[in-house]
Formats: structure tokens, sequence, C-alpha cells
């Protein structure tokens, strides 16, 4: 048995992958000490790990405080938080012994902390994987377009943020690269290489285990029997961008009244009664079981997060993605890539054109050939099962 130090930050989209490694790991017998939020322990819990925390209202304010306009601002966001972060986790594990480190792979401390604890270490993305020639070119692309006089004191923020990790810590931050995606010696990557952008570009410290969907717990207040004979169109913005009190309107103006059932997730941010009437054949509400209605659903409305789009595909579910941030407009173009769905905009979009959109993705068998073989791809590339594979095939080349 070894145990294992897992370093993770505070959003669905992060630890929700890990849920099922981390009950895999204990079940062949690993230890495991999970850092993340107070939000999640109970979720983490569950799993027979035992749950540290750190402040995350430290963490927000010292992330937002890096600048939230530019990319290099986040980057420096992630290295103010290691202040919050690394005098807490080393506080706590104080005189313990861990054999090695799994750290998430957009949490800006886990790559110091494995230099800083010197243990043998495995990044757990939950993104797209990025190598360090398309990161680089991506931040020098997005650089050119912002003036010379503001780049440089983000820059130069940069550079003192290093070498105050250096003289504290003792390691050395060489690029931002190493800050954004944390690079270690095995890359667990939640998706397959075909569904990966430029896939065959990852070499074989990149294992691509698959979409690592596990169970959750369903609300008791949730009807799946009834939602199963009706096979609907669930409609879900996800946990984070998901305060859309118009496009939500939008919904009910597009499909109320019609044939279609539809399942709709609002958000525990949405008040349901703000939205006005409710049309007969909409179930509306603040939480929905997603994997289990998913699994009933002839088509998903989304936003696109790496997680909902997974779950979607697993499941052999064609998508209509409208991504609202962050990486999702990528996610979505993969998607029209691949043939298992169309993208939308957000800005100007109009219920005829919604309603339109769903006629097409239904009524085109193109779209379902295109899920069933990515359905069929990810089911075969063994998710958490093989990333656990894959982190003991680690650990014996460590001699751990």
């Amino acid at each position: 048995m070894a145990r294992v130090l897992f370093i993770n930050g505070g959003s669905e989209g992060h630890i929700n992958p890990t849920i099922g490694v981390v009950q895999e790991l204990i079940s062949r017998g690993e230890e495991v000490v999970y850092f993340t939020i107070e939000a999640f322990r109970e979720r983490i819990e569950k799993t027979g790990a035992s749950v540290r925390t750190f402040d995350d209202q430290k963490f927000i304010k010292a992330f937002i405080s890096g600048g939230r306009d530019y990319l290099l601002e986040r980057i420096n966001g992630l290295l103010l938080t290691a202040e919050i972060v690394i005098p807490s986790v080393l506080e706590q594990i104080k005189d313990e012994h861990f054999d090695y480190i799994i750290h998430d792979s957009m949490f800006g401390c886990g790559r110091l902390l494995a230099q800083i604890l010197k243990l043998p270490a495995i990044n757990s993305c939950t993104s797209f994987a990025q190598t360090k020639e398309s990161f680089d070119q991506m931040l020098e692309q997005l650089s050119l377009k912002i003036p010379t006089e503001i780049v440089k004191p983000i820059y130069d923020k940069f550079q003192s943020l290093t070498v105050m990790v250096k003289d504290k810590y003792g390691v050395e931050i060489h690029s931002p690269y190493e800050v954004f995606c944390n690079p270690a010696p095995l890359t667990l990557v939640y998706t397959t290489r075909e569904f990966q952008p430029k896939g065959e570009a990852f070499d074989q410290t990149y294992k691509f285990v698959g979409p690592s969907i596990s169970s959750r717990v369903t609300q008791e207040n949730f009807d799946l029997p009834a939602i199963k004979e009706k096979s609907p169109i669930y409609i879900s913005l996800g946990t984070v961008f998901n305060q859309g009190i118009d496009f939500y309107k939008l919904c009910f103006e597009a499909f109320g009244n019609t044939d279609h059932a539809i399942v709709m997730s609002v958000g525990n941010r949405t008040q349901i009664s703000d939205l006005g009437e409710i049309p007969k054949n909409f179930i509306v509400k603040n939480y929905v079981p997603q994997t289990d209605v998913l699994q009933f659903a002839k088509l998903f409305i989304t936003h696109g997060g790496m997680n909902s789009t997974h779950e979607g595909l697993y499941y052999g579910v064609p998508l209509i993605v409208i991504p609202q941030s962050a990486d999702q407009p990528i996610i979505a173009g993969q998607v029209a890539n691949i043939g298992a769905g169309i993208k939308l905009q957000m800005q100007s979009l109009t219920a005829n054109q919604l309603r339109e959109a769903v006629d097409h993705v239904l009524s085109l068998s193109s779209f379902k050939i295109a899920v069933a073989n990515i359905r069929e791809s990810f089911r075969k590339s063994g998710g958490y099962h093989q990333a656990v594979n894959e982190i003991f095939e680690f650990k014996s080349q460590y001699h751990i």
C-alpha cells in the first residue's frame, strides 16, 4: 500500500473526473489524502479518502488579484495562490510520509508542491492537454494583440513572482506553461487521443484514458422512471456559467407546448420563480442528476464543458453546443468536427434558430452514427480503471 497526496482546486469540472480514480485507488489498497475546498469534502469523503482543505475564499481572492483580462494575468493569479495553498498543505502534512503526488493540471501549486516535497508526480488533466509548443504559441499570439505597455508590467510581475517562489521554496519556474499546465512525468488525460485536438502531438508520457465517469447520488425528488419513457431533450449550462434567465426563457419559447419532453437544469443560483410560467412539457429543476437523465435523452443542449460533453457522448446523445467561456469554444469545435453535434452562438440566438437546430440534429442519422462511434471509443478507453492501471505502471517504474 502506498500513500497518495492528491491536490485539486475547487470546481466540479476538475473534481468529478477524479472521483472514480480515487475510489479505484482505494479499492486497490492505496491510502489517499485529498486536498480541496470545504464544499467538496462530503463528495470526496464518500470515496474513502481522507480530506484536508485550504481556504477557498483566500484562494479565490489571491487568484483574482492577478487580473482577469489576459491569460498571463491569470497565470500570475495562479502563482499568487501559492502563498495561500503551499503553507497550508505543508503545515497539515508535517511529519507525514507520502509515496507520490497527483495534482490537477490547472491548479497552479501542484507542480510546485511536487518539487518542494520531492515526490514522483502525476498530472490529472480534466481539460484538453497542451504541449509546451502549442501553449507558448497560443500565449505569443494572444500577447501580440495586447499593447506592449500592458504586456510588459504583467510579464515583469510574472518574473518577480517566480523569484519569490524560488527564494521562499527553492523551486525554479522556467515558463508560464509550467504554472498553467503543471507538466509531470505522467499526465492522465480524461479523453481519447482521437477527441484531443492534435492528439498525435503528445508523447507516451500522456495517457489518454477516456472519460472518467462514476456513479453519483441521485436526488430522491427526481422521477427518473417518468423521464425514461419520454426520451427527453436535456438542457443545461453546467455549474458555473449558468445564470442565463434569458436563455431559459428562450427555450420555453422554442419548445414550449411542442411534442418534445424537456428536462432543464438551471443551477442553484437561478430562482425558478423568476422564469415565469413554465410550459407543461418542461421539467425545470435547480439540480438534475445529469448522468442518469442522459441515459434516456435523445438530445443534449449544453454549454460544452468538458465533463458535460464527455458525459453526453459517453451515453450516445447528440449535442447542440452553445459555448459560454474558457475552453468551451474549442470543445464545441471538436464536437462539430467529428459530426456528433453542432455549435451555436449564444449572442443573437433566436428561438427559431434553436428550434431549427434541434430539428436538424434529430432528423439526420449522420449525427447518431458519429455519436455511436465516439461512444464506442470512449467506452473502450477504460476511464478511471485505465487511469489507475497507468498509475500502477508509473509506480512500478519508480519502484513505489
